[in-house]
C-alpha cells in the first residue's frame, strides 16, 4: 500500500502539470488525490507518525494536519476578503492612480521591489493576493499580466525568505529558536535581493517587457476614479493585513487569528461607511463583505486543501528510518540525502530544489529535526533562504505561486517554460552569494 500513496500522489501531481492537455481543472486531481492518498494509509493499515516523531493513530495524525492546513486556508480566505472588500471600493486605484510610468521595464522593477518588501512586512502569501489585484487594474491585458504576476511571486518568495514572518518556513524557525531577527536579516537580505534582482534585469530584456503597457483595445491605461470610501478601506485593509504579523508576535497566537479580528475590523468598517455621495440602502449590497465573499475563488482554496492533504499524507505514512527507526517519508528522503552527499551545502540546495516540488513546511521540519546546529548557524540560515525561494522555480512549489495560480489561472506548463529558468536564476545567484559572504559574517 506504500507504493500505492507514492503512485497516488505522482499521477495526482502529474494530472495537475497536465490540466491544459487533459482539459481538467486542477483542483480535481488535487482533492482526489489528497483523499486516496489517505484512503491507501488506511485501507493498508500503514504506521503513521505523529507530529512529536511517534508513532500514532491515523484519525489523530489525520486531525492534527487537517488543523494545520486550515489555518492556512483561514488565512487564505480573511486575506482574500479584505483584498477584494479593498477592491469593491476601489481602493486600489488610490495606488494605481500614482503609478504614472507606463513603460514595462519600470513597471516590472516597481512591481518586484513591491513584491520584496511588501512580503517582508505582511507575509508572501499575503502581498501575492495584494499585488495580483493591483496588477489586475495596471495591467488589463491578461497574456502581459501574466508575467508581472510571475515575477512578483519571485520578488515575494525572495522578500519572504529574510523576514522571520515573511514565510512560514523562516517563521517555524524563528519559532523553534534557529534564528534570531536579526540574524536572519544580516544573513539573508543580500542573497534575498540578489534572488529578485538577477531575474527581474534577465526578464526587463525580454521583448515582451519592451514597450508601453496598453489596454485590450490599444489606448493607453486610464485613471480610475475613485469613491469616497476609497482611501478609509485601502488604509483600514492595508493596516489590517500588517497588523496579523504584530498580533501574532504579540499573543503568540498562529497568523490566522490575527487574520480573522483584522477581517473582522475592515467588515466593520464597510458596514458603515458611505461610498457615495447620494449613497441608498438599495446599493449598499454592491460594497458589502457578502459580495466580496462571492468573488473569492473557491477552486483555489479547495486546491490548497488538496495539495497540503496529500503532501501531509507523505509527511506522515512511516517508513523505516536510517537510524533503524520508523520515520515519516519525507523524513526518510531528506536523511537518505544528507547520507548520499558530503557536502551540508550542496544538500541545502537541493532541498530548495525539492521544496519546488514539494511542500517546503514538512521539508524544513524535518531538517530541524535532524540537525542540532546551535541558534543562528549559517545552515538555519541558509535552509531558511533554500526553502523560501527554491518554491519560485515551479508555480506549485510556494503559497505565493499557489495562490497566483488560482487567482490568475496560470498554467503549470507555461510557468515551467517561459518563468522556471528565471526564478532557477535567482535561487542560484542568491545561493552562492550567501556560500561566499558566510563564512565573512560567521567568522
Amino acid at each position: 500500500m506504500l507504493t500505492a500513496v507514492i503512485l497516488c500522489f505522482i499521477l495526482g501531481y502529474v494530472s495537475i502539470v497536465f490540466e491544459h492537455p487533459l482539459k481538467l481543472d486542477k483542483t480535481v486531481p488535487a482533492l482526489i488525490m489528497g483523499a486516496l492518498c489517505w484512503a491507501f494509509i488506511s485501507l493498508g493499515h500503514l504506521d503513521v507518525v505523529g507530529f512529536d516523531h511517534e508513532l500514532g493513530h491515523v484519525e489523530e495524525v489525520l486531525l492534527h494536519h487537517i488543523g494545520k492546513v486550515a489555518e492556512i486556508l483561514f488565512f487564505l480566505i480573511g486575506a482574500m476578503t479584505i483584498v477584494e472588500l479593498i477592491d469593491l471600493h476601489r481602493g486600489f486605484a488610490v495606488i494605481t492612480n500614482k503609478i504614472e510610468t507606463t513603460s514595462k521595464t519600470k513597471l516590472l522593477w516597481l512591481i518586484g521591489i513591491l513584491a520584496f518588501f511588501l512580503s517582508a512586512t505582511l507575509d508572501n502569501l499575503a502581498s501575492t493576493i495584494v499585488l495580483v489585484s493591483l496588477l489586475r487594474r495596471l495591467i488589463p491585458d491578461k497574456t502581459e499580466r501574466l508575467w508581472f504576476v510571475s515575477l512578483a511571486v519571485i520578488g515575494a518568495n525572495a522578500g519572504g525568505a529574510w523576514s522571520p514572518i515573511g514565510d512560514v518556513t523562516t517563521t517555524m524557525l524563528w519559532i523553534g529558536k534557529k534564528v534570531t531577527t536579526l540574524g536572519l536579516i544580516q544573513n539573508l537580505v543580500l542573497p534575498s535581493i540578489v534572488c529578485l534582482v538577477v531575474p527581474v534585469f534577465v526578464a526587463s530584456r525580454f521583448k515582451i517587457f519592451k514597450g508601453n503597457v496598453t489596454t485590450v483595445g490599444g489606448n493607453t491605461r486610464k485613471k480610475e476614479i475613485s469613491l469616497l470610501s476609497s482611501r478609509v478601506m485601502l488604509f483600514t485593509g492595508i493596516g489590517g493585513l500588517v497588523f496579523v504579523p504584530i498580533f501574532k508576535s504579540i499573543t503568540h497566537l498562529p497568523p490566522y487569528v490575527g487574520m480573522m479580528l483584522s477581517m473582522g475590523v475592515v467588515w466593520l468598517v464597510s458596514e458603515y461607511i458611505h461610498p457615495e455621495e447620494d449613497f441608498t440602502e438599495e446599493r449598499k449590497h454592491l460594497y458589502s463583505a457578502h459580495t466580496a465573499l462571492s468573488r473569492i475563488e473557491l477552486s483555489s482554496i479547495l486546491f490548497f486543501l488538496g495539495i497540503l492533504v496529500a503532501v501531509a499524507a507523505l509527511e506522515s505514512v512511516a517508513v523505516m528510518g536510517h537510524g533503524g527507526h520508523q520515520v515519516g517519508l519525507l523524513r526518510y528522503l531528506a536523511e537518505g540525502l544528507d547520507q548520499l552527499v558530503p557536502n551540508q551545502n550542496v544538500v541545502i540546495i537541493i532541498l530548495g530544489f525539492l521544496s519546488a516540488i514539494i511542500d517546503n513546511v514538512p521539508l524544513v521540519a524535518a531538517s530541524m529535526g535532524m540537525y542540532t546546529m546551535p541558534t543562528d548557524s549559517s545552515l538555519w540560515h541558509f535552509i531558511a533562504y533554500s526553502a523560501g525561494t527554491g518554491g519560485s522555480m515551479l508555480i506549485i512549489g510556494s503559497a505565493a505561486g499557489v495562490a497566483a495560480m488560482g487567482m490568475e489561472r496560470i498554467d503549470f506548463i507555461w510557468y515551467f517554460k517561459k518563468i522556471s529558468f528565471l526564478a532557477f536564476l535567482g535561487f542560484i545567484s542568491g545561493a552562492i552569494v550567501f556560500i561566499l559572504i558566510s563564512p565573512l559574517l560567521h567568522g
